[in-house]
């Protein structure tokens, strides 16, 4: 397996120190050079063409913020995954739509981390659950005041052929209580079974969609019309 060269952007030195042994505990993850602010992620980025760049949104001199957008306006290669404290909804949505191809938080586990650094290196976008309520949220008042979407919504109806996506019923029944911003376990308590079983429905309904993360599966049904009244 070719390595995971990562360039690591913090402007305290004893975060970069932590989130550097604890990734590069996989061999095949390198953290190729640091920084500890934006002009200098910026300026590692050019020279070294890491192939992703973890960086903090709150740095002195140039923020993340401002790193990445100057990155993703120079096409850069580098996929950039957004590291934070916070799970404000300004510095999430402001990554966003920058172009961030991930966005996690600092007190995410191990585990969690190493698999936003895979996700994102292989051209995915992550983002933990705590930033995809945000997402999702936002999306759903973006399209909420056209007539079409409320239709979706509140009726909730199917129109398509599910086959082409093999949606069974009881996923529809989950999908559409997900994309009305339910959580796992006021659905289960809706359905009568067990959270455990609704995250395994939610892991289904996504790999049958082809999504990665609670934003995009919102995007998804809505579009489709997916979602069901039951």
């Amino acid at each position: 397996m070719d390595k995971i060269r990562v360039v690591l952007a913090d402007d305290h030195e004893i975060v970069r120190n932590g989130i550097k042994q604890m990734i590069e505990s996989e061999e095949y993850i390198e953290v190729v050079a640091e920084a500890s602010n934006g002009h200098e992620a910026i300026e590692k980025v050019l020279q070294y063409k890491p192939d992703v760049l973890i960086t903090d949104i709150s740095m002195p001199g140039m923020t993340g913020i401002e790193a990445a957008r100057e990155l993703v306006a120079s096409k850069t290669t580098t996929r950039i995954l957004m590291l934070s404290m916070f799970d404000r909804e300004e510095y999430v949505l402001n990554a966003v739509d920058l172009g961030a191809h991930g966005y996690i938080l600092k007190d995410t586990d191990k585990a969690k981390f190493i698999k936003a650094i895979n996700k994102v290196a292989q051209g995915e976008k992550y983002f933990s659950s705590e930033i995809s309520s945000i997402i999702v949220n936002q999306y759903l008042n973006s399209v909420g005041g056209t007539p079409q979407t409320k239709t979706i919504v509140s009726n909730a109806t199917s129109t398509i052929d599910l086959s082409m996506y093999d949606i069974t019923k009881r996923e529809k029944q989950i999908l559409s209580r997900v994309v009305n911003g339910a959580s796992n376990k006021v659905i289960a308590e809706e359905l009568g079974i067990s959270v455990r079983t609704i995250e395994t429905h939610r892991l289904n309904i996504m790999k049958k969609l082809g999504v990665n993360n609670a934003a995009d599966l919102v995007r998804v049904a809505l579009q489709n019309n997916l979602i069901s009244n039951s």
